[in-house]
């Protein structure tokens, strides 16, 4: 068939599929020469092609880019397990053994929440299982690392939580984006495409916090245990709770009662604990609380930003928030927060300078509450809440 009847034929069709087109779809006066015909033949060819492969090329456009990013997930994580390898095997005293089945053992390492249909008492099982949780990661680090201090294995067990981590991260991301790869599913994959920046830069930070650790260099989240520790500098330092130390002192005519994480290891004490043993256990008198923390910054705040407010100023899961919150409320305690803004990237990587910087600024901040809040002869317990890896007392 000549190819201007096969035209034309074409033109007919669309003439009668979508209207009169006015001038070009007129078989007498078609001209193969007129750009224009070919122009709006070829759009209304497009159109079908788009709509039984427009999804399928979409998929595979978004494969790819997921799958760079999936490499770059999987070379963080085989470095961070290098890494961990590399440093045990630096710090134990037998030299020729190889911990990396072991290493590789703990990366797997899960915890399963209790259930919480019921409510009542839920907060006491998940204390129960996240304490389980901490001894057994803790005695598995032992036994990779026989003989070593504790100074030591605060800093493996860190650099392996780390490691953990960034294992889970890779794990997950490669899940859906197999799961998306066998099913073509475009929901699946815009998903992960969205989200796959923020967790990229997770994970970038994951891996640089490895190299704060294994130096033992403080980190973004260990300015409220850095100003509390300035605050305990010559006076005799009291066992509180398990890796949580408490001393006393006075500012303006308040007696304060200082309280933070056992440093310099990287360990964030047990607050909650040690309230309810200063408060309930020992009977000291407290008039208010003052807190102090890092907190996640908005995207267009400052990093080392400081801002006050009230309640308790502590992250994690929640049991030490629980617990904090369960003494100040059974005693009628008022609670006041310091924070310290800083992004997730900042909170686990070595301290910034605008994060050091604002230290005079949280203490002077600390010593307002403290003279505006309350009265001389009254006491005050302030907590320095964070990681405190590198920051002694």
């Amino acid at each position: 068939m000549p190819l201007t009847v096969l035209v034309t034929q074409m033109l007919d069709f669309f003439s009668v599929l979508f209207g009169q087109l006015g001038g070009l779809t007129d078989p007498g006066e078609f001209d193969p020469a007129n750009p224009l015909v070919w122009v709006y033949i070829i759009s209304l060819a497009i159109i079908p092609f788009f709509m039984m492969y427009g999804q399928k090329m979409q998929s595979k456009v978004i494969l790819g880019e997921v799958s760079k990013s999936l490499v770059k997930l999987k070379d963080m994580k085989d470095g961070a397990r290098r890494d961990a390898i590399d440093y045990v095997k630096s710090v134990i005293q037998d030299k020729a053994a190889d911990p990396s089945a072991k290493i590789d053992k703990f990366l797997e390492y899960f915890t399963i929440m209790p259930v919480d249909m019921d409510p009542s008492g839920v907060v006491r099982k998940v204390e129960h299982v996240i304490r389980t949780k901490d001894e057994r990661m803790r005695a598995e680090v032992r036994k990779i690392c026989p003989g070593v201090g504790d100074y030591e294995l605060s800093k493996i067990e860190n650099i392996l939580e780390a490691a953990t981590a960034l294992n889970m991260i890779y794990k997950v991301v490669r899940h859906y984006f197999l799961m998306g790869k066998r099913t073509t599913s475009m929901f699946v994959l815009v998903q992960l495409q969205m989200v796959m920046p923020l967790l990229i830069e997770e994970a970038t930070a994951m891996k640089k916090a490895m190299g704060a650790f294994e130096k033992g260099q403080p980190i973004g989240d260990g300015i409220g245990p850095m100003v509390v520790g300035r605050m305990m500098l010559g006076k005799e330092k009291m066992p509180a709770a398990k890796e949580t130390v408490y001393a006393e002192g006075e500012h303006a005519g308040r007696k304060l009662y200082l309280l933070k994480a056992e440093g310099p290891s990287g360990t964030v004490g047990r607050p909650g604990e040690a309230i309810s043993r200063l408060v309930g256990d020992l009977g000291i008198k407290i008039d208010a609380i003052v807190m102090i923390d890092a907190a996640l910054k908005l995207e267009g705040e400052k990093t080392g930003d400081v801002a006050e407010g009230i309640g308790a100023a502590i992250g994690g899961i929640g049991v030490e928030k629980y617990q904090i919150e369960e003494v100040a409320t059974r005693f009628e305690i008022p609670l006041y927060a310091v924070i310290v803004k800083q992004s997730v990237q900042d909170a686990i990587t070595v301290m910034r300078k605008e994060i050091a910087d604002s230290f005079a600024k949280v203490t002077d901040t600390v010593h307002a509450i403290i003279e505006d809040k309350t009265e001389e002869g009254q006491s005050v317990l302030v907590i320095g809440v964070g990681n405190t890896m590198g920051v002694a007392q």
